[in-house]
């Protein structure tokens, strides 16, 4: 059985695009086939995450259109086995509809066991699309107050369509956070959703980007562990949010 999951989040610089491709990986990793779709059109950034820009020549759009059929226009990663991305164009045609993008989607679960998809921030057009077709959602907000604020509104969106959605914390400095006496339970309560993950701040999570290689490939304790944690519990897997093994 296949899973479409929307990964969103209120407002940019949260994350949610490292965790997309580093969940994704950890995915595939695990032995499921698992397809990363870009929705952040104009500004797409999973293939440079991924290390596949120069692979990803198609992009969603041309599925849509009907120019070149789902197995050809997804890129499999090269070192990942099971890991594929399907990248979003640098602008939106005005004839893409939420049928149509359904329709990709019932494509893609024929063939794959996750589908995440990378919502741009914000409730614009690319989120429309992004949350059309989901079966559940993720919102990735860090600690800071306006994260938490703008995740409460996509939330409300969210709930609309949505009903299962779940919550992760990102880019967590502990010391930080004994500083401003915030806690996750605060960010759960003004978030409004059941916690799905906690992900400390890390700075391999920007080296492995700018290299080009996920996040697994490169590291296995820090940010990896919460990823891994993250693809374990939507497996199904009872493990610690903050577990560190």
């Amino acid at each position: 059985m296949s899973t479409v999951i929307a990964v969103t989040s209120g407002k940019g610089g949260t994350g949610k695009t490292s965790l997309v491709g580093a969940v994704g990986s950890c995915l595939a990793a695990l032995g499921h086939p698992t397809l990363c779709i870009d929705m952040d059109v104009g500004l797409r950034n999973l293939d440079l995450t991924l290390g596949l820009s120069d692979r990803a020549l198609m992009d969603f759009t041309d599925v849509v259109a009907g120019r070149c059929p789902l197995e050809k226009a997804v890129v499999e990663h090269p070192e990942i086995q099971g890991l594929f991305l399907l990248t979003a164009p640098f602008s939106l045609p005005l004839n893409v509809s939420e049928e149509a993008m359904r329709e990709l989607l019932r494509q893609a679960r024929q063939l794959y066991e996750y589908i995440l998809l990378d919502a741009p921030a914000g409730l614009g057009e690319g989120f429309r699309l992004a949350v059309c077709g989901c079966d559940r959602a993720i919102v990735v907000s860090t600690t800071d107050a306006s994260a938490l604020r703008d995740a409460q509104r996509t939330v409300a969106e969210l709930s609309r369509q949505v009903e299962q959605i779940h919550l992760v914390v990102n880019r967590v400095q502990p010391k930080l956070l004994r500083k401003l006496h915030t806690t996750i339970d605060d960010a759960m309560d003004t978030a409004g959703l059941p916690l799905l993950g906690v992900v400390p701040e890390d700075n391999l999570v920007m080296l492995s980007a700018n290299r080009g290689r996920p996040l697994i490939l490169c590291a296995n304790k820090g940010a990896a562990i919460g990823y891994r944690n993250i693809a374990f519990r939507l497996e199904g897997r009872k493990v610690s949010i903050m577990g560190s093994k």
